[in-house]
């Protein structure tokens, strides 16, 4: 009898000790590596579009006397989200009111991908991942973007359609971190040491004991694209099974970030020393500056896309693009 009660508090002690070593690994592996770890980079918040509707008195728009008014032909205008507020402040200064429609009338608040806008309507907000495939295909006559991906150039190859790249700005590609993230500097190759897997802790960059989660964005957006033409020939590494647990890092262009979404949590950080704000993206000191496009078809017979990216790259055009928050390309 003694020894079943022997056995029997043996097991249970056996018991206790692996419920307790288990604890004690979930405390190590996620409560510990949770506790403070700066999350929530990756919370980019979707632009909203009805801050930048044209011909609306509140709208958040770039204002010019433009010595150009389109009156008929007028261009059908696309854009990135991040350019939303260019070829918004575009149509304002030269189409004339009525030229942008919305289904059932109004502006709906759901319209986070312009489904909204009317079929006639000479804005629209494709975004870049099928943005440029409306370019190709005739439904948009001038698309406002960062350069494309190898399968949107591809796209076009297949079709057959030559596009022409104007550039008519220029921005800041940037990366940011959690307000509370000590790091507030990066060296570029340090970024590519992040993203191609070879830096895995926080700890290695001059910060805090903590894994580091690097964020990607969706195939074909206009900053994934950049993001990898930044990386060159080094491929963006499969992250650690345990970055969810840790410190993110994420990427956008600064206007966007800073300005469109303003989300007052994360920050960005200097690269090679120098942060991205305007002055530094003129002077060129920041080494990350990207020019952006007016994309058409080489093709298109509308006189007035020449026109009209004529007037951009115009005195009053790059004013309103500077306007916007972005350097000018001149």
């Amino acid at each position: 009898m003694r020894i079943k009660k022997r056995y029997a508090f043996a097991v249970f002690g056996v018991v206790i000790l692996i419920f307790g070593l288990l604890n004690l690994g979930v405390y190590l592996i996620m409560t510990q590596r949770l506790g403070n770890n700066y999350s929530g980079t990756d919370q980019i918040k979707m632009i909203d579009v009805k801050r930048y509707l044209p011909f609306e008195k509140e709208a958040d728009l770039a204002k010019v006397n433009s010595s150009l008014k389109l009156k008929d032909k007028l261009p059908v205008l696309d854009g990135a989200a991040a350019l939303v507020p260019v070829y918004a402040s575009i149509v304002n200064a030269v189409y004339p009111e009525g030229s942008v429609t919305y289904e059932g009338g109004s502006f709906s608040d759901d319209n986070y991908y312009g489904e909204n806008f009317a079929g006639d309507s000479k804005m629209q907000y494709k975004n870049t991942v099928r943005g440029y495939k409306a370019v190709v295909d005739g439904d948009t006559d001038i698309f406002f973007a960062a350069a494309p991906s190898d399968e949107q150039k591809q796209y076009a190859k297949d079709k057959g359609v030559e596009l022409v790249y104007q550039p008519v700005g220029q921005e800041a590609f940037v990366f940011f971190v959690n307000e509370k993230n000590p790091v507030d500097n990066l060296t570029v190759e340090q970024v590519r040491d992040i993203y191609g897997g070879d830096v895995q802790n926080w700890a290695d960059v001059g910060g805090a004991n903590r894994v580091i989660n690097p964020v990607t964005r969706l195939k074909g957006s206009g900053s994934q694209t950049v993001m990898d033409k930044f990386m060159g020939e080094r491929k963006i590494a499969p992250k650690s099974p345990l970055a969810f647990t840790g410190a993110s890092i994420g990427f956008s262009f600064r206007y966007y970030l800073n300005d469109m979404v303003g989300n007052q949590a994360v920050k960005m950080i200097s690269l090679n020393g120098v942060y991205p704000n305007t002055e530094n993206i003129k002077n060129g000191s920041y080494p990350l500056v990207y020019q952006f496009y007016a994309v058409y078809r080489k093709d298109n017979q509308n006189e007035n896309v020449k026109k009209l990216i004529d007037w951009t790259l115009s005195s009053e055009g790059q004013d309103l693009i500077e306007q916007c928050g972005y350097a000018g390309i001149k």
